[in-house]
């Protein structure tokens, strides 16, 4: 298949792009640089030919879209617009990334993909609004709903996490949040299986399976960096006021890739016990 992969340079970008070649594929990786997604006419050139579109483009700083909203809307919200109105046209389809934060965060067991969306941060809010515009423009799309990514290709917690308690020689990390961490990796080879499988158009969840807490995810990858997970001492989130609030609870739920016939990404320790020799490398 021809795809199209915009948000090239980032940390998904650059997993999504190397999965794609490593299957075989014809693969148009287009960064930042190279396509701006909110410009209708370069979308709309970049996209002409494609089969799929994979938009990993998007505003991540969270804290920075609080006090730039407007900012983070034009990249979440309206470049999505514009590539699923160009991918409708082309007769692409067109695969969405997409958060946890739209969901309120306040929930008990893992959200499944049909559940209220409710985001309390300006960056949850953009996000919404993209997944919105996809659904709304363009009828062959795939929403995946990430969280928790990490990987080799940018900054991420684990990097952050090992080069502060190497320098530090020990650290306090939130103990009140729980999520599930996800290596882009395996997100980037989960976003090539639901195309393969011709999964029905719709809203998934990519991430990996099981739940932990930051402070969980931290000491794991302390010990995997060689050092003693006890120096990694368990904090309240209250102790981490940040400009937008985080979720206190963001595990997802994986029934419509089971539905679909795709199969989940595995338990989150065992998949950072494989990704952190590379990630940490």
């Amino acid at each position: 298949m021809r795809w199209l992969v915009t948000g090239a340079g980032g940390m998904l970008g650059q997993d999504v792009v190397a999965a794609l070649r490593s299957a075989g594929e014809d693969v148009v990786a287009l960064g930042r640089a190279e396509l701006d997604v909110t410009d209708a006419a370069q979308v709309e050139r970049a996209v002409v030919g494609r089969e799929v579109v994979v938009n990993c483009a998007a505003w991540t700083a969270v804290d920075d879209a609080e006090s730039r909203e407007s900012d983070a809307f034009a990249v979440n919200a309206v470049g999505p617009a514009r590539l699923a109105r160009a991918a409708r046209l082309s007769g692409a389809r067109l695969v969405h990334v997409s958060t946890d934060y739209v969901f309120a965060g306040d929930a008990t067991t893992p959200y499944a993909e049909d559940a209220p969306i409710a985001p309390r941060s300006a960056y949850g809010r953009t996000k919404a609004a993209g997944e919105w515009a996809v659904a709304a423009e363009a009828p062959d799309h795939l929403v995946v709903r990430t969280a928790w990514l990490y990987g080799a290709g940018g900054p991420c917690f684990p990097k952050t996490i090992v080069r502060v308690a190497r320098e530090r020689g020990g650290l306090d990390v939130v103990a009140d949040q729980v999520g599930q961490p996800t290596w882009s990796a395996d997100l980037a080879a989960l976003v090539l299986r639901l195309v393969q499988a011709g999964a029905p158009s719709g809203t998934y969840h990519g991430t990996a399976s099981g739940e932990a807490s930051w402070f969980e995810f931290a000491a794991a990858a302390v010990g995997a960096a060689g050092l003693d997970p006890g120096i990694v001492r368990p904090t309240s989130g209250a102790a981490y006021v940040r400009p937008a609030p985080r979720p206190a609870y963001s595990a997802l739920g994986h029934r419509a890739l089971e539905r679909a016939g795709v199969e989940p990404i595995g338990d989150w320790r065992a998949r950072w016990d494989q990704a952190a020799a590379t990630v940490l490398a």
